[in-house]
This record gives C-alpha cells, sequence and structure tokens, in this order.
C-alpha cells in the first residue's frame, strides 16, 4: 500500500495543475454572429434522439470565411447525440460576404415535439 502513495500523490498533483490551468481561447465565450444567415439549412433530428425524446441546445463556435461559406465550427456544448447533427447542418449555411473572417457563437435548438 505505501509503494501506492507516491504514485497516488503524484496523480493528484498533475490533476491539480491541469484543472487550474486557464481556458484556451476557443473555450472563452464568443459573441453571437452578426452576419446575416443567406441560406440555412435545419438539422436533421437523430432518429435515436428522437425516439429518447431527447432535447436541448447546441453551441458552436464559428468561423465564417470572407465568402460567407462556414470555414470551421467547434462544439462548445450541448448533448452528445444532437451536436454531428448540428455541426452537419451549420457547416452548409451561408453567410452574407464580409471583407474578413468573422468568429462567433451559433445556437441550434432541438426540441422532439
Amino acid at each position: 500500500m505505501r509503494r501506492w502513495l507516491p504514485l497516488f500523490s503524484l496523480a493528484c498533483a498533475t490533476a491539480a495543475v491541469v484543472l487550474s490551468e486557464p481556458f484556451s481561447l476557443a473555450q472563452q465565450s464568443e459573441p453571437e454572429v452578426v452576419r446575416k444567415v443567406v441560406s440555412r439549412v435545419p438539422p436533421t433530428y437523430p432518429d435515436l434522439a428522437r425516439r429518447l425524446n431527447l432535447h436541448g441546445v447546441v453551441e458552436l463556435a464559428v468561423v465564417i470565411a470572407p465568402d460567407g461559406g462556414v470555414k470551421s465550427t467547434e462544439v462548445m456544448g450541448g448533448n452528445p447525440m444532437l451536436t454531428q447533427a448540428a455541426v452537419d447542418a451549420v457547416r452548409k449555411w451561408r453567410y452574407e460576404a464580409a471583407p474578413e473572417q468573422t468568429h462567433g457563437l451559433v445556437e441550434l435548438r432541438f426540441d422532439a415535439h
């Protein structure tokens, strides 16, 4: 038992360091997207999620290219059974063109009814 005590102490110290590090830029809250959506594709409700009556909001951080296409998405929150459907839909969205790429937060609400 005494052999494991130093390893346990090291593991706890390591966990404390990892948990105390500041959030990355991607984890900080993003403002809502201010560019107008030109073409919006609704998410496909996953069959299993519908049968289980899962609902909720999926939050995505998006980067929109100057031409209005969605350059990248990152899931910021939401039920894991719903997130892929949200990502797939938002990647097909088109925004109005702008001189430079923009960042923002998109929320999609899933309701089984």
